[in-house]
């Protein structure tokens, strides 16, 4: 069973998976809902602080899990001091430049507790917060990906390693993998997923922070045989570099290669982000593949490519239902569905 940090926390159980700044944005947006929120994040990062703790430490990167850990720190004057200093990030020329104040303090606690989930306990207590953060997998991942559109023939492909450059390349990305394949999954997140009343995936950097969650075997399966409701919410538009020119049929039709056993029960789309007609068709067909039916809502910050937390929370909430005892369109009994705000 999950322990949330705080005491007696209320309101359904959410899992929200990801990865940076998208998995940030859904954290606001669902601790709106309830304090019984769990982050199950990607560690796969090679860049910056994280990579560099990452290579000189061994530990898992850090980055991603001090993102979510800030999204869900408490709105207290006294704490706010706290956040903003586990977000500072040093400044200068020296050995500590570049590197974030919370990245080092993560991998530090992990040193002196000999544990990444204790560690992340230990801040999320500092931070008050309630819920947990906990990684996909107990170690150290990498991200492979077929890359088209890198070589003179435009069919030919590419093997491209590092979650860096695959968010980043030029070419066109075709498929990811994990290494190790096949990895563990943390207990700790696969209890997370089973627990949980509403499971979360999106948004974020497709190939790297949201795919490689249904890349972990024991996680996939998690996700395929859970109760909770499981919701996807889509991009509000393509990332330069790997979705680059994707529309957000596209989005879909990938994480089904990916996964093609995988079922959600909503996909969240921004309405400003696909227009009326042929496009809403298009992604109404390729949910059915996933057993989905799409909503389109204002989830937007306007002028923006951010989701604005109250807009998203005020969508995802009208999904939530009594614990462990909601209808689904994926079959199910159901109960009537419920508001937690």
């Amino acid at each position: 069973m999950s322990t949330y940090l705080g005491d007696s926390p209320t309101g359904p159980a959410i899992t929200a998976l990801g990865g940076g700044h998208g998995l940030f944005a859904t954290l606001r947006a669902v601790r709106r809902l309830t304090d019984r929120v769990t982050a199950v994040v990607t560690v796969a990062d090679d860049g910056g602080s994280s990579g560099r703790l990452r290579a000189e430490l061994g530990v898992i990167p850090p980055g991603d899990l001090r993102m979510a850990l800030a999204a869900m720190s408490a709105a207290d004057a006294e704490v706010d001091i706290w956040t903003q200093t586990v977000q500072h990030r040093f400044g200068g020329t020296g050995a500590l430049a570049g590197h974030s104040v919370g990245n080092l303090i993560l991998a530090g606690l992990t040193e002196v507790l000999g544990d990444t989930v204790a560690a992340l306990d230990a801040v999320g207590r500092l931070l008050q917060v309630r819920g947990r953060v906990l990684p996909m997998s107990p170690i150290a991942l990498d991200i492979e990906a077929d890359v088209s559109g890198l070589e003179a023939d435009p069919r030919a492909s590419r093997c491209i390693r590092g979650q860096v450059a695959v968010a980043t390349t030029p070419g066109k990305v075709r498929r990811v993998r994990l290494i190790p394949a096949n990895p563990p999954a943390g207990p700790e997140a696969l209890d997370a997923v089973c627990d949980a009343d509403m499971v979360v995936l999106g948004p974020g950097s497709w190939f790297s922070s949201v795919i490689p969650h249904v890349l972990v075997p024991d996680l996939n399966d998690a996700l395929i045989h859970t109760n909770a409701r499981k919701v996807l919410v889509l991009n509000l538009a393509a990332e330069p570099g790997e979705t680059a020119g994707f529309s957000a049929e596209r989005h879909l039709h990938v994480l089904a290669q990916h996964a093609p056993d995988f079922r959600v029960d909503k996909v969240v789309v921004d309405e400003a982000s696909v227009p009326v007609g042929r496009e809403r068709e298009h992604l109404r067909r390729a949910a059915t593949g996933f057993g989905a039916e799409v909503d389109f809502v204002d989830v937007a910050e306007p002028g923006t490519h951010r989701h604005d937390p109250a807009k998203l929370a005020r969508a995802l909430g009208q999904y939530l239902t009594t614990p462990h005892g909601h209808s689904s369109s994926v079959g199910g009994g159901g109960r009537e569905i419920v508001s937690w705000q």
